[in-house]
């Protein structure tokens, strides 16, 4: 059999107690995920509880499939309820699946429980498991110790991660003193005290203002997976961080994975081409012909500035020749227009575009 040991810095239990390791097939992958599932018991309420009602079993991840590659930020979307929570406890080995596989560096999360949790670290946006009456160095010597890291070697560590993250000057601050941002920062220390190979994060800047929010994007990217070589799994419902900060992402919905792919592949294979046309005419009647010929379709939202002009927001389908078509059509019927330009689909409506693909409204029989 051929044996391999993980780096010292990430040493494992069962390397610690000397037991061999088989080889994984291939690390191409650091995560790689074949179908998990998992069920929940739920009940109607206390009146199904006294007579005895069988539960109500619910799928909260149906043959859940996809990879995350080496040194990449990869964003998990979708609406609340898509089972991206019941996912990250299942590849932190909090949550048993009831079938399929998944492998951390080539590390099955069932089998060799002990090992995925010696290499990856899973970060939430709770601020109650902090102490807030320690300050940022006793919170992670506290964690350090629950960790197992041994004491002689705990107080460098500590500072080592606290550098890391920027809080190394804060000295006897109380974290209850601390900002949203700080604090959040502190969380991450916390989970790089076991020097992790692959971190989930849910929601990372869920409580960050924009500003806050943007410098923790830039410490994940530049300090974590640039210099560290970490892999950076994340759940958001941000714009910034699925369209512009991730490398790919991931579309779950009641459990299934819908899409995947980069931030423009999604764009391109499911966003509506969106315009905004500035006039100061949005009643004109060649809006009308034109969303009569199927040449436009306007959007219920309308907007009036101050100066008098409207914004007619609306999707113009094919190529860049359609929207000079419409351009061209609106000047030869006198209607002032400013400006025409290309809007990006929000997130919402990328992942509601999405959903609708893979959730055709039935026609009757």
């Amino acid at each position: 059999m051929t044996t391999i040991s993980p780096p010292s810095e990430f040493q494992t239990p069962a390397v610690a107690r000397g037991e061999p390791i088989e080889a994984p097939p291939s690390l191409a992958s650091v995560i790689q995920i074949e179908g998990l599932t998992k069920q929940f018991s739920t009940y109607g309420g206390v009146v199904d509880l006294l007579r005895f009602r069988r539960p109500v079993r619910t799928t909260v991840a149906g043959g859940v499939t996809f990879d995350v590659r080496p040194g990449e930020v990869l964003g998990v979307l979708g609406p609340n309820g898509a089972g991206k929570t019941t996912l990250f406890k299942m590849l932190s080995t909090m949550v048993s699946p009831d079938s399929g596989t998944a492998r951390v560096c080539g590390y099955d999360i069932r089998l060799q429980s002990a090992e995925v949790r010696g290499i990856l670290a899973a970060v939430s946006s709770d601020e109650r498991s902090l102490n807030w009456r320690l300050s940022a160095r006793e919170n992670l010597l506290l964690f350090a110790a629950l960790h197992k890291v041994p004491r002689q070697t705990s107080n460098h560590r500590v500072d080592a991660v606290l550098a890391t993250v920027g809080l190394a000057e804060t000295g006897p601050k109380l974290v209850a003193a601390f900002s949203s941002g700080m604090r959040q920062r502190l969380l991450i220390a916390r989970a790089l005290l076991s020097r992790p190979r692959v971190l989930l994060l849910d929601e990372p800047t869920r409580a960050l203002d924009p500003i806050s929010a943007q410098e923790l994007r830039g410490f994940l990217r530049r300090e974590l997976v640039e210099r560290q070589g970490c892999t950076i799994v994340l759940a958001t419902h941000n714009a910034d961080e699925a369209l512009s900060f991730c490398d790919r992402v991931v579309v779950l919905h009641r459990g299934r994975v819908l899409a995947a792919g980069t931030a423009a592949e999604l764009t391109a294979r499911y966003g509506e081409k969106l315009y905004r046309i500035v006039t100061a005419d949005p009643d004109h009647y060649c809006f009308d012909q034109l969303e009569n010929q199927g040449v436009i379709r306007r959007s219920p939202r309308q907007t009036k500035g101050a100066d008098g002009w409207s914004v007619v927001e609306c999707a113009i389908p094919g190529d860049s020749s359609s929207s000079a078509k419409v351009l061209r059509s609106l000047l030869d019927s006198d209607v002032r227009v400013a400006r025409l330009e290309r809007v990006e689909p929000s997130l919402a409506d990328l992942i509601a575009r999405i959903i609708g693909a893979s959730d055709p409204v039935p026609t009757d029989a």
